[in-house]
């Protein structure tokens, strides 16, 4: 059974398709990553823990960075729960915080 990457709703989707056209590619180069390899064989730069649940995927144009918050769900599924551009060095609390929220619904 291969991965599958999903969003959590359409408020999600909305985030990543605010984002820049090379952003998003990125974005869908490393869910295609994860369909063909599986998310245990895809690491560090394209995915990076986070902290409890959450993990992000990392993605990077020439407009700046963005992350995709996820967490894995039965099934082999990963759920995207939060899209965003990053402005500063470390991901923030405020983006980590409204991640774990919207993953409670998850789970």
């Amino acid at each position: 059974m291969k991965w599958t990457v999903e969003f959590l709703n359409d408020e999600v989707r909305k985030e990543l398709d605010s984002l820049p056209v090379d952003i998003r590619a990125r974005f869908e180069r490393i869910v295609r990553l994860i369909g063909e390899f599986g998310l245990n064989q895809v690491r560090e730069p394209y995915i990076k823990h986070l902290e409890g649940p959450l993990w992000e995927m990392r993605m990077k144009g020439k407009d700046g960075i963005a992350r995709a918050i996820y967490v894995t769900a039965h099934q082999r599924r990963v759920i995207v729960v939060r899209a965003f551009r990053k402005k500063t060095q470390k991901t923030p609390r405020r983006e980590i915080a409204l991640a774990l929220e919207r993953a409670k619904e998850v789970r």
